[in-house]
């Protein structure tokens, strides 16, 4: 049997074990199997917010990370400062190269996102795709809050799949759970939250890039508004193009 065999077969023993589990089950089991392998990656969304405090409450803990692309919103970092406090965690930052943001905005611009798709998302390769790289080097496994009602192009998640970008397990705990569902848990964990929530925006990456939605819209209509639902993910969960 090859690795790809191999690992195929793990991802569908986890997914096969999840079905099974509630997501703090879910946490647990890959805490358990992959222990320092695995890492989780927050942006302070609501989701990982719920994903850090079921973490801060097992035993034992999983490296948690973020990617500061030097253009988020006050209230991030806001939410960052009381999570660590909350929780008595220390979360791992990373930044983009310095030197690759400065020949982009030189070149292009500091809105270089706004003139085309392309140019969008070649800004978010140099400040999260590079620096999330840096952060899954050698792990097995990263963690993170997607669902699978969050958008039209992430619809068939699973619990666990095989992330063809960076070569490791992605796991979403909660892909299974409506947003119900994750504000009920804030609420009753008392889970520090993004005011921007309160504010219109069910979706927070970068301030030039999100804005407050109407009543009904889809909750990701705030990122990248003036794109086609598509064309809406930054390049952290997508699969690789093999051509």
């Amino acid at each position: 049997m090859n690795r790809h065999s191999e690992t195929h077969e793990v991802i569908e023993q986890l997914n096969q074990a999840a079905r099974k589990l509630d997501a703090v089950g879910r946490l647990r089991l890959i805490v358990d199997r992959f222990g320092d392998q695995a890492t989780m990656a927050t942006s302070f969304g609501a989701e990982d917010q719920v994903l850090t405090g079921m973490l801060a409450a097992l035993p034992a803990r999983i490296d948690i990370f973020t990617i500061d692309t030097g253009r988020l919103p006050q209230e991030t970092y806001d939410v960052m400062a009381r999570t660590q406090e909350r929780y008595g965690l220390r979360i791992r930052l990373l930044f983009p190269d310095y030197q690759a943001v400065e020949q982009m905005v030189n070149r292009y611009g500091p809105n270089l996102f706004y003139q085309s798709v392309e140019l969008r998302k070649h800004c978010c390769t140099v400040r999260k795709v590079e620096p999330l790289r840096r952060a899954l080097a050698g792990r097995q496994l990263w963690v993170c809050g997607l669902r699978r009602e969050q958008s039209v192009t992430r619809q068939a998640l699973d619990f666990f799949q095989w992330d063809e970008q960076f070569e490791l397990i992605k796991a979403c705990p909660l892909a299974d759970w409506t947003e119900q569902q994750t504000w009920d848990a804030i609420r009753s964990g008392n889970v520090p939250y993004n005011r921007l929530h309160d504010a219109g925006y069910p979706s927070i990456g970068c301030a030039p890039c999100t804005r407050a939605i109407e009543p009904g819209q889809d909750v990701r209509a705030g990122r990248w508004w003036w794109e086609a639902p598509e064309h809406k993910e930054c390049g952290l969960h997508l699969k690789k193009n093999k051509d």
